[in-house]
């Protein structure tokens, strides 16, 4: 098997067929609809930012992932980060999530919040990977299965105390 070129690109509307396709397979249980995916894109880019992954080359425009981000005041929340199943321990979700933060950052949040499911251990790792850490839990959070969500949160940048000049 040759290796593939992976590029990371905004989402377009054209996208959404694939990136539903993709959810339903993804998560079954609980996936989006078409409206939800077209909402979150329809509100692009004044408070989120939505990505995908699609193989170059060979067979250009195959979609393997996709990510989004809601920002605004300061915080950011990853929406969704889904890899197609063949595409897992890639790096693909790594390269997706760097995106996300980085546009994070580029946005001025000062830190970024998700929820994972407590039955997802390999995005459990791969976020505490990045410097997230464990601040809640949500029970019963997906549903229809009822499987809890812990909430996750990255610092981005400490603020300085409050009356802090930053003068010596």
């Amino acid at each position: 098997m040759s290796q593939e070129t992976v590029l990371i690109r905004g989402m377009a509307e054209a996208d959404l067929p694939a990136v539903h396709a993709l959810e339903q397979v993804l998560f079954p249980d609980d996936a989006w609809t078409m409206d939800m995916l077209r909402g979150e894109l329809d509100d692009q880019p004044r408070t989120r930012h939505y990505v995908v992954a699609e193989l170059a080359g060979d067979r250009p425009g195959e979609l393997v992932g996709y990510a989004g981000l809601a920002a605004a005041g300061g915080q950011a929340d990853v929406q969704t980060i889904g890899v197609r199943p063949d595409r897992r321990g890639s790096g693909l979700g790594a390269a997706l999530l760097t995106e996300l933060l980085d546009e994070a950052a580029r946005r001025g949040s000062d830190a970024v919040f998700l929820e994972v499911r407590a039955d997802n251990a390999p995005a459990q790792r791969l976020y505490e990977r990045f410097g997230f850490e464990r601040v809640g839990l949500r029970k019963r959070y997906y549903q229809p299965s009822g499987v809890d969500a812990i909430v996750m949160r990255l610092v981005l940048r400490a603020r300085p105390p409050v009356g802090f000049s930053g003068e010596a």
